[in-house]
């Protein structure tokens, strides 16, 4: 598989001269002068609905940066995702998370472990609360979906992952040892945040407690009854679709657990047979390398139109920073170039009233992704008002200086069929692939993640050096 640098193609340096063209380019101009712009510049997939309209390129910049990605051999990389091999070079794992959601052709041990989900979920009789212990992907994942899919819940849940007392003081709170469930996830068994925790369910009288690790031995010293495996080949902030998910499993049940798996599913089918121009996950990853290396936004901004999605933007913030916040390619050479750009963001409506200020007249300019569930009116008309202001701006020459919007911020509305477990598993997965895809682009290992553990280790020393 290409490993070059993707400066050395020759797309990226056509791609560099296509972009002077644009410094003095419209968004405003290229939707009045394009009225069928609205209609070309959409892409669907596993139902969602991507216009990117208001997004400051044109049909020649698309089919430059689909050239980039023949020329850094991206259906090579792509079929060694979804076919399991190695795509983790400096770990040498595959990260084959698109198995844990392919059905009837899951691996068996994917199998089983679903089906042992459903058994110990079954049989959860006199459980009122389940709480998870857990850090990173081994908690935003399934605290996210448990949050946007928690008015369909048959149990209650609670996640904590800071080791500060007081949150899991706040998740127990009128919580009872007996009807209480503690799941603690931790892949080495050795997160000492979540350790931590465990002792403290432990001493607070907690009495049944499973673990999902892949030290097994581990967890059965610690006293966990039973052990879920989580596979060696997935990533922690890939994890949700796993074992690791359990706590949304039994907080949701196994069925609405599978809708969820369905849509990550149809999304996989999607990436894996459409074009590059009407593949939705790959064309955000064209238009996030676009708008960072070639207008030089070094920060994106995502803003969920739903009170349940507001965890989304934390949930994304790991995806995209820890997967791509990297200075060295697949050589070890360092990068002349920039990745991940910052990801923040909010719930939308409150936000209007917080940071929208910066997106419309900051001296920065912020790319902007809008979420729309499509769910209340107010929101959608909120959504889709806010990414018109982004884009045309007004330059009333009758306003003061002050009153008056510069537009032309780029931005793009990704609609879903509403909130259901299926449009949800098809959003994550697509934001997966579009991170997957720019990690190939920008010639780097996507899947480790080398620079949590410094602050870890010494972390750990500082704590020998106290005790």
């Amino acid at each position: 598989m290409n490993t070059t640098p993707p400066t050395d193609c020759r797309a990226w340096t056509r791609i560099a001269a296509h972009a002077e063209t644009w410094k003095h380019a419209r968004i405003d101009e290229l939707l009045q002068n394009d009225p069928a712009r609205t209609t070309a510049f959409v892409a669907e997939g596993a139902g969602l609905k991507l216009d990117y309209s208001r997004q400051r390129l044109g049909g020649l910049t698309l089919g430059l940066l689909a050239q980039l990605l023949q020329e850094r051999g991206f259906e090579d990389w792509c079929g060694a995702l979804l076919e399991g091999r190695v795509v983790n070079p400096t770990e040498n794992r595959p990260a084959w998370h698109t198995a844990l959601r392919a059905g009837e052709t899951a691996p068996e041990e994917v199998k089983a472990t679903l089906a042992r989900m459903a058994q110990l979920a079954d049989g959860m009789a006199g459980i009122r609360r389940i709480v998870n212990l857990g850090i990173g992907g081994s908690d935003l994942g399934p605290r996210l979906v448990y949050g946007a899919l928690r008015a369909q819940r048959i149990r209650e849940a609670r996640f904590v992952a800071s080791p500060d007392p007081a949150a899991l003081a706040g998740a127990l709170e009128g919580a009872e040892p007996d009807s209480t469930l503690f799941v603690v996830v931790s892949k080495t068994f050795t997160s000492a945040e979540t350790l931590a925790n465990a002792e403290a369910a432990k001493r607070w009288g907690g009495k049944r407690l499973i673990a999902v690790s892949n030290n097994v031995e581990a967890a059965r010293r610690f006293g966990a009854a039973e052990v879920l495996p989580l596979p060696e080949w997935v990533g922690g902030r890939y994890s949700l679709w796993s074992a690791a998910g359990f706590s949304a499993f039994a907080a949701l049940g196994a069925e609405r657990f599978g809708e969820l798996l369905a849509g990550a599913r149809d999304m996989d089918q999607h990436f894996a047979s459409a074009p590059p121009q009407r593949n939705l996950p790959v064309l955000m990853a064209l238009i996030g390398i676009w708008n960072v290396n070639f207008l030089g936004c070094g920060t994106h901004a995502v803003l969920p139109y739903a009170h349940a999605l507001r965890l989304l933007p934390a949930h994304l913030q790991q995806l995209e920073m820890e997967s791509n916040g990297k200075r060295v390619d697949h050589r070890g050479s360092e990068l002349a170039y920039a990745t991940a750009p910052v990801v923040w963001g909010a719930e939308g409506t409150p936000s209007q009233h917080s940071f929208h200020q910066l997106l419309h007249q900051g001296t920065q300019v912020v790319p902007v992704d809008f979420i729309d569930p499509g769910l209340e009116a107010l929101l959608s008309a909120n959504a889709r008002a806010q990414a018109d202001a982004l884009a045309l701006g007004t330059q009333d020459p009758s306003l003061p200086p002050q009153r008056r919007h510069p537009g032309n911020r780029p931005c793009s509305i990704l609609s879903m069929p509403g909130l259901g477990a299926r449009a949800l598993g098809a959003l994550l997965a697509a934001w997966e692939h579009k991170v997957f895809t720019q990690g190939v682009l920008w010639n780097i290992d996507s899947f480790d993640q080398w620079g949590v553990e410094l602050g870890k280790q010494m972390a750990n020393e500082r704590l020998k050096e106290n005790r």
